[in-house]
């Protein structure tokens, strides 16, 4: 796969970089495929390079000794992740990226966009704002979890899943497809699967959704919203 200089512009902190910047960073980079539920890299390891997503999807896993996780948030296609330590060159990465099916991604080593980021205000603007994103979302997530039933937490989930990750199956036709599995909603919603699988069935009852393995297909987005919205 060739990666386009220009493609680059999707990609929040490079929108307003010049052709010869995103020339750059492509010549630096390396292009790095993995399969479904392989790791870009682990919770923990130094956060050495960032990653741009080129192709499919992933995930950002947290978790805690006990070994439970929380899904920090999904990765769509020409996102960037994992660039803490171009910030701080000791840095680990806070959380593991996982492939939620076959994905491409450019590597970047971060002590390269440390040192571009010296010269290229852009960068840092852009950076800030990707960061004010994420607090913003994680501000909303707790919010949710510290007032919420689990209900309108987990319909709240699956209406922000959609929005970020979700395919239409047709065109004319409202049902929205998401590659998730039951144990991904309860770490992206603060349930038990016990909880998530409960409220699935019974959702699946209503003729809201269905649910298999290793995906979930909303039938009836507005019942959804409603249920968000009581």
């Amino acid at each position: 796969m060739n990666v386009i200089p220009a493609d680059l512009r999707q990609v929040t902190i490079f929108k307003e970089a010049t052709d010869d910047d995103l020339k750059l960073f492509v010549e630096n980079s390396i292009l790095r495929r993995i399969e479904d539920d392989e790791f870009f890299f682990f919770q923990g390891d130094p956060a050495t390079y960032f990653y741009i997503l080129i192709s499919g999807r992933a995930k950002l896993l947290q978790s805690n000794p006990a070994g439970q996780q929380v899904n920090l948030r999904t990765i769509n296609e020409w996102q960037m992740f994992g660039a803490l330590g171009a910030v701080n060159p000791n840095a680990a990465y806070p959380a593991t990226a996982q492939a939620l099916e076959p994905c491409t991604a450019l590597a970047i080593e971060s002590r390269f966009l440390h040192d571009a980021m010296q010269t290229r205000p852009y960068l840092n603007i852009g950076l800030m704002q990707l960061m004010t994103g994420y607090i913003q979302e994680i501000q909303e997530r707790y919010r949710e979890l510290a007032t919420e039933r689990v209900d309108r937490r987990l319909a709240l989930t699956l209406l922000r899943l959609a929005s970020q990750i979700g395919k239409r199956i047709q065109e004319d036709d409202p049902a929205i497809e998401l590659p998730l599995t039951r144990q991904d909603l309860a770490e992206a919603s603060g349930s038990t699967m016990f909880t998530v699988s409960r409220t699935l069935a019974e959702w699946e009852r209503q003729g809201l959704i269905e649910a298999s393995r290793g995906r979930v297909v909303i039938r009836n987005p507005h019942g959804l919203v409603k249920i968000a919205e009581a």
